[in-house]
């Protein structure tokens, strides 16, 4: 395991908050993309437009593309990419407001993960974060309990493996290129949408129009119409991407993970904004437990760092 001597809480939120930022804002935008591609193009032909820009970040100095632990690194990637697809995958079988629930109980894992398996010494307050944080969620996002379905478990799988890969990236990736990180993802993505892409091309399943037939959907030519969501996607990713990785190598995963709660906030507002979605009461109050989260879990932070022997 690597060691905490480059860790910087600090910076790793503000990393963390600015990455959540880009995505909320740019994910808006998938929807626009689903109604002419499917997942498994989009996901190729991303990777094929972000490589070229993950090659200039090295190029600018910012890290070098190949991996010290190969076999990490790979480890590392194949457990987003699952993560991804279970994640994706689920959209096309209930509601977003479920599948982000499911989704974001990845900080939930990563707490479990580094005290039961790591035996990470893990205090009450970090864990009443987590747990105000999923409150949160669970306002902003209202899924309903009482529809509960046994498919509803694939956003949490996703959230299970965005969890585990969280953690990879902390113990044994610390000391890894950022770039190298982010473009062996990538690469594992591509190959996925690939792959995924072939398949529902060579056997054609039924495939709804619009978003409904995203996972489902194999090759579209001409994608001119998604081609200009894709490069939003593909230059913003690239970024906040970056970001969030380099977050998780210089921050505790159990903290990190909860900052991450922070695209529920920019998401509903680039929404509001941009788009004239309203935001209800529940809403409201969801956003104001999930910043009174990271409020306590960086004060929880400044105070473990002052006084290193405290849980």
């Amino acid at each position: 395991m690597q060691t905490d001597s480059h860790s910087s809480p600090m910076l790793a939120s503000v990393l963390m908050v600015s990455s959540m930022a880009i995505i909320g804002v740019i994910d808006n935008f998938v929807i626009r993309l689903a109604e002419s591609i499917g997942l498994w193009q989009f996901h190729m032909s991303r990777a094929m437009l972000m490589l070229p820009l993950i090659a200039g970040l090295s190029l600018l100095g910012l890290g070098t593309l190949r991996p010290q632990r190969f076999g990490i690194v790979v480890i590392r990637s194949v457990l987003i990419t699952i993560a991804m697809l279970f994640y994706f995958s689920s959209l096309a079988l209930m509601p977003i407001a479920q599948a982000l629930a499911g989704l974001f109980t990845s900080p939930i894992f990563v707490l479990l993960i580094s005290a039961l398996m790591l035996k990470q010494q893990i205090g009450p307050w970090r864990i009443l974060a987590v747990m105000v944080g999923f409150a949160g969620i669970l306002c902003v996002l209202q899924p309903d309990p009482g529809d509960f379905d046994v498919l509803t478990l694939l956003p949490v799988a996703g959230g299970f493996f965005y969890a585990l890969s969280a953690i990879v990236t902390r113990t044994h990736c610390a000391n890894e290129s950022t770039v190298a990180l982010l473009a062996a993802m990538i690469m594992t993505l591509g190959l996925a949408g690939a792959i995924g892409l072939a398949f529902f091309t060579l056997f054609p399943a039924v495939s709804p129009e619009g978003p409904d037939g995203f996972v489902t959907r194999g090759w579209v030519w001409p994608m001119d119409l998604a081609l200009p969501w894709v490069m939003i996607q593909a230059v913003g990713s690239t970024i906040a991407v970056f970001m969030l990785i380099k977050a998780y190598q210089l921050g505790e995963p159990s903290y990190v993970a909860v900052f991450e709660y922070s695209v529920m906030i920019f998401g509903p507002m680039f929404a509001w904004v941009a788009m004239g979605q309203t935001i209800g009461v529940m809403q409201v109050t969801g956003i104001g437990l999930i910043a009174t989260a990271g409020v306590l879990l960086g004060w929880r932070a400044g105070r473990t760092s002052a006084e290193p022997q405290e849980g």
